[in-house]
């Protein structure tokens, strides 16, 4: 790798120049970014699912197991499971690259939003089945 400093694009951080840092891929950090998003994602979607289909709020019930540490620990489990999982398949995807680490923010922000709306009690309490 060069001892160049830091650079994306034509945007030059004139701050750091005088480190002389080493430019390194922002891929494995947007991959966490994204990750994180798509885990928030699936957290609030299974939330809302829970409330829409008797079938999935017992897989999710049983999905904890005997423990017995309340309602969201099937869903928290899945959760991470799909932050932790996108967030392998990414790290890899993107190990040496350099992506448009603006957009993936705003996605990965995007579905936090999305998935933080979704655990809003009156927002899944609307699609209760009744």
């Amino acid at each position: 790798m060069s001892t160049d400093a830091i650079e994306h694009g034509d945007d030059l951080v004139p701050e750091l120049e005088p480190l002389h840092l080493e430019a390194k891929p922002d891929g494995p950090g947007a991959a966490a970014m994204l990750a994180t998003g798509i885990g928030i994602f699936v957290l609030g979607v299974l939330t809302t699912l829970n409330e829409v289909s008797e079938s999935l709020r017992g897989f999710l019930e049983d999905f904890q197991g005997s423990v017995g540490v309340g309602p969201l620990a099937g869903k928290t489990i899945l959760g991470i499971v799909a932050f932790f999982a996108s967030w392998a398949i990414l790290a890899v995807l993107w190990w040496k690259t350099d992506v448009n680490i603006k957009k993936v923010f705003y996605v990965g922000l995007a579905l936090g939003i999305l998935g933080a709306v979704a655990m809003f009690p009156p927002f899944f309490e609307a699609f209760a089945a009744e």
